[in-house]
């Protein structure tokens, strides 16, 4: 496999550079640079976002009839490793990330129609309505319930860790809507407007002061069954297809790259680079990610050929998810005393903080300041989008048959 850029990919490369320079204001690199979580504050994330679809960049992936720029893997490394040096703040991966390919791979025509490109300007902002208070990483267990009612369907339940869904405008749930002997069946996906009667959203607060997780409760909402994608009781297909994107749909190598870069330049500052033990932590990590980025780029390129990225997505989701928490380890050794301190006002959250003081500077350098924050925080990259001991079995089944 030849990973080299050829002069088309420099000047592609040269193309996004270009376009950040003119486009990427302080403030949105602010909001790339300093996040805390893997959510960028949502005001810079839509603003960015409406940048990006002007240009015809707000999805790479998507097939170009759709109004995707229809990438190949060279194309999307490049522009993601780009966005990232750059602190360009992400966009919400529910939208153009989850429930786009969702449709593109399942959706009827009339939706794709419909809902595709208000996904893209931002018009629809996404959350996702998976888990339930007893039903997480067995997500099969999921009890909302949504009985036929004519042309509709009525939903009743409860969704919880819904990410953003106080902002959102449009989720999509996984519903029960029928009994079988495989509790896989019966499930049906469904899109919801959050305006809705019968909808309530209940913040979530964490202990850090942050708020972008909800619960939300449904109470006899009535939804079109036309809102289904694709069978009804058969939604457990589409979620499984959701759900690869959602652990490997993109690569975790070039955030992964861009932040050891930045922990050589903390090292450089504090001294700590010329410490054996540290730098030879370092230089662990490196090849790790150095690792990991070839196996990507290998993923990548068979769902370039028309592939989809099946267990790989596994294999990608833990191996991106625990590297990325050792290296929240490493930032924190390298961030010394100043890393002890609780410094919230230092990050930029996914959603807003009610204990951060922003009269406060942080003691001491910034990226100090944060690395706890980001730490903390982290923790749940191994649990989230089917946890990494789930993902372990899910390969141990599928491909070595256990």
């Amino acid at each position: 496999m030849d990973i080299g850029w050829n002069s088309e990919d420099l000047a592609f490369r040269d193309e996004v550079r270009a376009f950040i320079d003119a486009e990427l204001t302080d403030d949105l690199r602010e909001a790339g640079r300093w996040m805390t979580s893997v959510y960028a504050d949502h005001e810079a994330s839509m603003a960015w976002q409406k940048k990006l679809h002007r240009r015809g960049w707000a999805a790479p992936a998507w097939p170009e009839r759709y109004g995707g720029c229809e990438w190949g893997v060279v194309r999307r490394y490049i522009f993601a490793r780009e966005m990232k040096l750059a602190g360009a703040p992400p966009l919400s991966p529910m939208g153009i990330g989850m429930c786009g390919p969702a449709l593109i791979g399942h959706g009827t025509e009339k939706q794709k129609d419909y809902f595709l490109p208000r996904i893209l300007t931002g018009e629809h902002f996404w959350c996702q309505g998976y888990s339930e208070p007893q039903a997480g990483s067995d997500l099969a267990k999921l009890a909302m319930r949504a009985r036929r009612d004519g042309e509709d369907l009525v939903c009743s339940g409860t969704k919880i860790w819904t990410t953003h869904a106080n902002v959102a405008n449009w989720i999509f749930c996984l519903v029960r809507t029928g009994e079988f002997d495989r509790p896989q069946m019966g499930i049906t996906f469904l899109l919801i407007p959050m305006d809705l009667p019968g909808i309530t959203v209940q913040p979530i607060v964490m202990t850090s002061g942050e708020h972008i997780q909800n619960q939300i409760f449904f109470d006899e909402v009535r939804v079109p069954a036309a809102n289904a994608v694709g069978a009804i009781d058969d939604g457990w297909t589409v979620a499984k297809y959701l759900l690869e994107f959602e652990r490997g749909g993109n690569a975790y190598s070039p955030e992964l790259q861009v932040r050891l870069n930045r922990l050589r330049e903390i090292g450089n500052d504090n001294g700590l680079i010329d410490d054996a033990l540290f730098a030879a932590r370092l230089a662990r990590a490196q090849i790790r990610v150095d690792t990991l980025e070839t196996y990507e780029f290998m993923a990548m390129s068979e769902a370039a050929k028309g592939g989809r990225p099946g267990l790989s997505g596994s294999v990608m989701k833990i191996l991106g998810t625990e590297l990325s928490q050792h290296l929240t380890e490493l930032a924190l050794e390298a961030a010394g005393p100043y890393g002890m301190a609780f410094q919230p006002q230092a990050g930029m959250a996914g959603g807003p903080n009610h204990i951060a003081s922003s009269d406060n500077e942080p003691a001491g350098p910034r990226t100090a300041a944060v690395a706890p924050l980001k730490y903390f925080n982290d923790r749940a990259g191994s649990i989230y989008a089917g946890s990494n001991e789930i993902q372990r079995n899910i390969i141990a089944k599928a491909q070595l048959g256990l």
